[in-house]
């Protein structure tokens, strides 16, 4: 078991730039999840580190060991793949053990291994079966198999979850995150699924246009996002961002002029955003308390749709005149309330949770405060019980 670091990596293919400026710790038995959307270079950031893709310039290592020259087969890191890249004319004792058979270990130390491995993901019934005999789930299990009984001193995994129906997703997701904890292997993996990457990892490396974004634990990454991009891409549904103004009083108002569109924030909010005319104020659809009657202090509008989801419901709210000037707000609320379609509502927000964003650089304006962070996180354990 190793560290892992990137110092100042960088990957191009001609003119275009892959990544650039990777530098990224992952400490020894961590759990680290390369998160972004599809094209954002952490699967070219994962291949650097396994030796299938050569960086053009920066060093990574593996413990105290320089590896960005060294040969794949000599970096001791197993990698798990989206496709599981099984062997079809093998079957599942012989795909488990195959690693340990071109290293030349015994047959009979070989075969106690398969086995310990076998039953360690609980398919030991299943070691003589062929791999088309196999569901999906079966399968990554194998492939988990063979990476595992290699005993690497990093697990390196490629979106190994993508090709399963969500139920079978959450079931490895789960066994996935045991074992790394039993076997206390430092593990990098892959996905562009926010919740995948929200429950399993430690710690989390958001990436878009080939740089990294933020580098955090779930929870700093969900409640703290150092910019627009990260504050967008985690949470589901999605942080609505509105366009302000914000004057003396503490009153934001949307910049097109949106009829309906104007929020009286508490004075020690709004001193947050003393310095800034304009900015991005940042809600996320959770924050908003919906009323189905004119409430003070509240944001007007009409409700689109409704999307039942269970104990709760999203509501898609128009502000404004859909032909002119308005904006769309979604909106998370119990499914007691009654959102009806056409029909106007008011929107309060709990504005100690909200985040404001540079409207040049996207960066949050930091605030320092810890009592929004304590009470974001109090707020998701209230309606989570």
């Amino acid at each position: 078991m190793v560290n892992v670091e990137y110092d100042s990596v960088e990957k191009r293919y001609g003119e275009t730039i892959a990544v650039e400026d990777i530098n990224l710790s992952v400490a020894d038995g961590e759990f680290a999840i390369l998160l972004g959307p599809s094209g954002c270079g952490k699967t070219t950031t994962l291949r650097c580190l396994a030796g299938l893709t050569e960086p053009t310039s920066g060093t990574i290592t593996l413990g105290d060991y320089d590896v960005t020259d060294v040969h794949p087969k000599n970096r001791n890191a197993a990698m798990v793949f989206q496709n599981f890249a099984l062997y079809p004319h093998m079957n599942v004792r012989e795909n488990i053990g195959y690693p340990l058979k071109v290293a030349g270990v015994d047959g009979d130390v070989r075969a106690e291994r398969v086995q310990e491995v076998a039953e360690m993901l609980e398919i030991p019934e299943l070691l003589d079966r062929d791999i088309d005999n196999l569901s999906g789930g079966q399968q990554q299990r194998v492939a988990l198999g063979r990476a595992i009984i290699r005993r690497p001193s990093v697990f390196l995994m490629d979106e190994p979850l993508a090709n399963l129906d969500a139920k079978l997703k959450m079931s490895m997701r789960s066994r996935i995150k045991v074992l790394q904890r039993e076997l206390g292997i430092t593990t990098l993996y892959v996905t562009h699924d926010q919740e995948e990457a929200m429950s399993l990892g430690d710690k989390l490396i958001v990436m878009d246009q080939g740089h990294i974004q933020q580098i955090g634990s779930p929870d700093e990454v969900y409640h703290e996002p150092e910019n627009r991009f990260v504050a967008g891409f985690i949470g589901s549904p999605s942080m609505n961002f509105i366009d302000v103004t914000i004057d003396d009083s503490g009153t934001v108002r949307s910049t097109d002029a949106v009829d309906g569109l104007e929020y009286r924030l508490e004075s020690g909010v709004a001193d947050r955003y003393s310095d800034h005319d304009e900015f991005i104020l940042g809600i996320r659809p959770q924050y908003f308390s919906v009323h189905t009657e004119p409430m003070d202090n509240a944001i007007r509008g009409q409700v689109k749709v409704t999307e039942p989801q269970g104990d709760d419901q999203i509501v898609d709210v128009l502000v404004g005149d859909e032909d002119g000037s308005h904006v769309e707000l979604t909106v998370k609320a119990p499914s007691t309330v009654e959102a009806v379609r056409t029909e106007e509502i008011w929107l309060t927000v709990d504005d100690t949770l909200v985040h404001g964003f540079d409207a040049q650089s996207g960066s949050r304006i930091d605030d320092g405060d810890v009592a929004r962070t304590k009470a974001s996180k109090q707020h998701a354990e209230s309606t989570s019980d």
